[in-house]
């Protein structure tokens, strides 16, 4: 990363942070903000591929609906997808996500997963994540307590040790979530 260029390092790096910024524009120049040189037709590609096109639809002016304080307001998880459509749209080949799915409910949590399984596949991530679902299928988890490494490994490695810090946060999430599941039955 020393050896680069600011410019030519933020052509490899597609971010997704938890605090997700739009312009006060339409739609689809927010999206298309990732790669100016899109056609329509990508920028919808990577919407549909975000979970985010059928919701932008139902919007009277689909794609030219303003954003921000003339326009319409969106919710965190809405937000969330139109980021990552631009992600999408960028195509780089890192990707960093800083506590992507934080403020989702659980219906754009869910949506906000199908859309990062389209965006992230062969691509370098680094997710940063307090909610355990979002880091399911990595290839490695790197488990942080009191700023210092504590254990590492795969989800299968870690979820399965009864005495790992994973382990056990994994448990109390599996509890928490039936919890809410039986609460909302």
């Amino acid at each position: 990363i020393l050896e680069l260029k600011n410019d030519n390092l933020m052509d490899l790096v597609s971010f997704v942070f938890q605090e997700t910024f739009t312009l006060h524009d339409s739609i689809y120049e927010n999206i298309a903000i990732g790669n100016k040189e899109a056609t329509p037709q990508q920028v919808e590609a990577a919407a549909k591929a975000a979970q985010i096109h059928d919701f932008i639809m139902s919007l009277p002016n689909g794609y030219k609906t303003k954003l921000g304080e003339d326009g319409v307001k969106l919710s965190g998880g809405e937000k969330q997808r139109i980021c990552i459509a631009r992600a999408i749209l960028k195509d780089s080949p890192i990707i960093i996500f800083d506590e992507a799915t934080s403020f989702a409910d659980m219906e754009n949590e869910h949506k906000i997963q199908l859309a990062l399984s389209c965006l992230l596949k062969g691509k370098t991530t680094i997710m940063i994540a307090h909610r355990l679902s979002t880091v399911v299928n990595a290839d490695r988890i790197y488990v942080l307590k009191e700023g210092r490494l504590a254990e590492s490994g795969s989800f299968a490695e870690l979820s399965g040790q009864a005495d790992s810090l994973f382990g056990t946060m994994w448990r109390d999430y599996q509890q928490s979530v039936q919890w809410k599941v039986a609460k909302e039955a």
